[in-house]
């Protein structure tokens, strides 16, 4: 069998003939970008051959001196029969990096969301509770002791024990006196105990809440006894580099041996918050015993290992919405492994859990008659509209550009991060703000949004995504028929590099805010109703309170109405999640809500491209649509 030997690492694996190069790559532990999951259109996993032949089809993607100097397409390579050596380029970590974690605000979860009367209910709880001692002629083995001091309290229900907890039950009766404190779930007519300690330890008792996002992963810690949020962490989703969105996840998943490596790469990164997260706090793992989980349709499929594959094809069945409750053990979850973990229902396909978590944030989930929108803006973009009497939903794919993926400077709002920008209408150059104040590395979704509207406001970006080649500045650099604009110049960045912006980013921005804005748009028009008809717009999306609003309306994002109607949610699938983990009311409304909406499919509505490609220029080609905009263009 051929070997492959990978530099500058030095890895090196062996693998038959007709072995994919990126498959080598992946049993190698070699990382090579493919943000389109390995089907050969985004042509971002380029390695270069620089010992031996291969059997390649890179042709399209590559030019052919490109070819003829020993670059290739990783998915589109496969070994022929001789030894080889490839050439990985560095990985930039501006695209898939990581980022610093950032707390949510638990104040705005404890007083804005929840009802003064809310019902404080975790699913897992601790009690404390005495045993008696054992006695030579009772005839009671140490189960049956613990289960009549338990009985005394919460009456005569059945009590079931896992034998990872019966296995500590002696020590732990004989430690202290007799005193012990059970981790128990209460079902209706049996209570689980999943977990024994000696002595009064009520007070160690953590719940997790889990936000599955197809770019990012936030991991919030909850101190159950008072409710309260006491860490959150994020970091980018591990499965990025096997594909940017949910199609191309599915597509990579289609052998066994890949969907097993997304599913471990989503728990990689689990793990490693919750790792990071109780070393922070002091807290062992094993006093989380309390999870639940929310993430769209088909990040759950790959965080379970299903095959997500019936997702994408018609008639677009998951295998499940209503995942029945799991262990800790069978997820996955370094926590207590005989932990419940409570995954959020799921609507539809392209409608998960994240969508019915965020809801319980917004009036939808009350029994308010004002009809109301809300929007979540991610890699995905889903929307629901409705009120009391109706909810429908529906979900776009809309992309990361405003996560910072499919951008080349994107990158999450963290440090070094532009998010707040100006541009001089004469000269054209940008006065910007970076995330703590320091040397700027790149640009994240906030100033992506306000560099387009600035540059589209003082006329040197037009209604298309082009850049105004007739004013002379030595910012924008032509290359062929392709444009740039620097935004910071290598002297003034972190990295020494040019931070700039192409023509080409422009069109996935444009893309991605067409997708949104015509979904809503789509959405409201079956419904025979109007934007004015909204009472209140929610915001929601990982950096959804850092919008600038103005400036969202000005590239046509979301729709041009009265600003008091708008309202910043945050991530609000973390928050919902929240919700849930704390409350049985909050679990019971999630699957009422959930069985409410009425889900509906884009892709089989004629009228939903051309809602899009109306969409496809900043703010829209109806200017009469965006009354507040055309009024500055005029200035």
């Amino acid at each position: 069998m051929p070997k492959v030997k990978f530099s500058p690492s030095g890895t090196s694996v062996t693998a038959q003939p007709g072995t994919a190069l990126l498959d080598c790559a992946r049993d190698a532990g070699v990382e090579i970008v493919a943000p389109c999951g390995g089907k050969g259109t985004c042509g971002k996993c380029i390695v270069r051959i620089t010992t031996g032949d291969v059997d390649s089809d890179s042709l399209g993607k590559l030019s052919r001196a490109d070819i003829a100097d020993g670059y290739v397409l990783a998915c589109k390579t496969k070994l022929a029969t001789d030894d080889i050596v490839v050439e990985v380029p560095e990985r930039d970590e501006r695209q898939g990096g990581k980022f610093t974690e950032a707390a949510e605000d638990s104040s705005l979860v404890r007083q804005e969301l929840f009802p003064k009367n809310w019902q404080f209910d975790p699913l897992a709880i601790k009690w404390c509770v005495q045993v008696a001692e054992p006695q030579m002629e009772d005839g009671m083995s140490d189960i049956d002791r613990l289960t009549r001091a338990l009985q005394k309290e919460w009456g005569r229900v059945e009590f079931t024990y896992p034998l990872s907890v019966v296995r500590e039950v002696a020590a732990a009766v004989r430690d202290q006196d007799g005193m012990v404190t059970v981790t128990m779930i209460m079902a209706p007519g049996n209570y689980h105990v999943i977990g024994i300690e000696a002595g009064s330890r009520a007070d160690k008792h953590y719940g997790i809440a889990i936000d599955i996002g197809t770019t990012t992963v936030a991991v919030q810690i909850v101190y159950l006894p008072t409710a309260e949020p006491v860490a959150a962490v994020t970091d980018y989703n591990d499965q990025v580099t096997c594909g940017l969105d949910v199609i191309s996840r599915i597509n990579y998943a289609a052998k066994p041996e890949r969907l097993e490596e997304l599913r471990e790469r989503v728990l990689k990164t689990i793990n490693k918050l919750i790792h990071q997260s109780t070393a922070r706090l002091g807290i062992e793992l094993g006093e989380i015993c309390n999870a639940v989980v929310s993430g769209n349709t088909t990040m759950m499929h790959l965080l379970l290992g299903l095959n997500p594959e019936y997702i994408r094809l018609d008639p677009y069945t998951p295998t499940v919405l209503k995942t029945p409750y799991l262990t800790a053990s069978e997820v996955g979850l370094d926590i207590n492994p005989q932990s419940w973990v409570y995954i959020s229902p799921c609507v539809g396909s392209y409608v998960g859990g994240d969508i019915t978590a965020g809801i319980l944030c917004t009036d939808l989930a009350t029994d308010s008659e004002e009809i109301n929108l809300f929007i979540d803006i991610g890699t995905n973009g889903e929307i629901v509209i409705g009120n009391r009497d109706f909810l429908m939903t529906c979900a776009c794919s809309a992309g990361p550009a405003f996560e910072g993926g499919g951008i080349k400077y994107g990158m999450r709002a963290t440090l070094g991060a532009i998010e707040k920008i100006d541009i001089d209408p004469e000269s054209g150059r940008a006065e910007y703000q970076t995330v703590g104040g320091v040397k700027p590395k790149g640009i994240c979704g906030s100033g992506i949004i306000a560099l387009t509207a600035k540059l589209l406001l003082t006329g040197w970006l037009n209604a298309a995504g082009k850049l105004n080649r007739e004013k002379a500045s030595d910012l924008i650099k032509i290359s062929g028929r392709q444009a740039s604009y620097t935004i910071v110049p290598a002297a003034d960045s972190e990295h020494g590099e040019d931070i700039s912006i192409s023509e080409i980013d422009f069109e996935n921005i444009i893309r991605t805010k067409a997708a949104i804005y015509s979904a809503c748009s789509l959405m409201l028009s079956q419904l025979e109703l109007a934007f004015d008809d909204l009472s209140n717009i929610y915001i929601a999306g990982g950096f959804g309170r850092f919008l600038d609003l103005e400036m969202a309306i000005t590239i046509g994002l979301i729709p041009d109405q009265p600003r008091e109607k708008y309202k910043y949610i945050g991530n609000s699938s973390l928050t919902g999640t929240f919700m849930v983990l704390v409350s049985q009311e909050y679990r019971e409304r999630q699957l009422e809500v959930a069985e409410r909406m009425t889900y509906i499919d884009l892709g089989t509505d004629p009228a939903y491209m051309d809602q899009y490609t109306s969409a496809m220029f900043m703010p829209h080609t109806d200017m009469n649509l965006f009354p507040t905009v055309k009024a500055k263009l005029a200035q």
